[in-house]
């Protein structure tokens, strides 16, 4: 999300003036800044493991066609920076503090006030728009789609695997991959048969990796410049739900644990004044571990061997997915 982000002109000319005042301030400033985007992606990935608590055949065989919508809450879109948490960063208002944009807010921002050391001319400064984020008041959402298939090898068993394909935009590139288990815990039990519900565990990981390659704007100079991004999600869900042939409905408690490492890697050029500059190797990495329960309740549909489930999911950020399902 935060690829698109820094894709417009006026951000990547930002990284210029915010490395120059300090790597420990452009990391603090860019923790803030991508962090809600790292949590919406985590959660966003990790939806629509299952659309029924029911055991599948023996041997069967599912194709899914999964979409997904996670919602972004407005204080994700914006986060409080204190100016005293920077050390070479101010506003030009001298404002103690003021809510400026994520990576998923406005694409307007506030301006503030870099000091930089000269080494000819001793303590400088200059004056830059902080990054607007890729979001408008219309925008509150992150879509995702994915193309999954599971098959049954034992009863009340289904083994699940996700793909999105390799996705390729101006400089970007994303792939999202994932496995999974559901296991039916009654369908061993004498009694399975006459019990009205049925009881099932999903274990599911979630992948998703992407780079931005932006070498080529040439807006700092250096080499191989780019972002990276490195999710990871480990979903723990028990599923109850009804059994009947038709229409079946389930609902859900689970934990969402993940992990989101991001990278700014390559040399920078970084100006320092009018004739005097420096350069900064790998300048930014980011770590943000999310963990949350999660609640879905949801409905399915099959008639014969199509099938249609919709479903929500409420957590940090709440979803709604949409599935249609071939089972043969």
């Amino acid at each position: 999300m935060f690829f698109c982000a820094l894709s417009n002109t006026n951000a990547q000319e930002s990284i210029n003036e915010l490395l120059a005042a300090g790597v420990a301030d452009t990391q603090r400033f860019a923790e803030y800044y991508t962090a809600p985007a790292s949590e919406g992606l985590v959660y966003s990935i990790s939806n629509a493991w299952f659309n029924t608590a029911k055991s599948p055949r023996r041997f069967g065989f599912e194709i899914s066609i999964i979409g997904n919508t996670s919602f972004i809450k407005d204080q994700k879109k914006s986060f409080n920076m204190v100016a005293s948490d920077f050390e070479n960063i101010r506003f030009v208002d001298n404002s103690t503090s003021k809510n400026v944009p994520t990576a998923f807010g406005g694409s307007s921002s506030e301006t503030v006030v870099l000091t930089y050391d000269d080494p000819i001319f001793g303590d400088q400064e200059v004056t830059l728009s902080l990054p607007g984020g890729i979001g408008s008041s219309d925008s509150s959402f992150i879509p995702t789609a994915f193309l999954q298939a599971s098959f049954s090898p034992f009863k009340g068993t289904q083994i699940k695997a996700r793909v999105v394909p390799k996705m390729a935009f101006d400089d970007a590139k994303l792939n999202a991959y994932g496995f999974g288990i559901q296991q039916n815990l009654l369908s061993w039990l004498p009694t399975n048969k006459i019990l009205p519900v049925a009881v099932s565990a999903v274990i599911a990981y979630s992948h998703l990796d992407g780079v931005y390659d932006f070498s080529s704007s040439e807006i700092v100079s250096g080499e191989n410049q780019k972002m990276t991004l490195d999710v990871n999600s480990m979903l723990y869900q028990l599923v109850v739900g009804s059994k009947l042939k038709i229409i079946n409905f389930y609902g859900s408690l689970g934990l969402l644990k993940g992990k989101t490492t991001t990278e700014l890697l390559g040399s920078y050029q970084i100006v320092n004044g009018d004739i005097s500059s420096s350069e900064i190797t790998n300048p930014i990495s980011i770590t943000n571990k999310i963990s949350g329960i999660r609640t879905t309740f949801g409905a399915s549909l099959k008639l014969g061997f199509i099938g249609v489930n919709a479903d929500y999911t409420i957590a940090e950020y709440n979803s709604a997915s949409l599935g249609l399902n071939f089972g043969f």
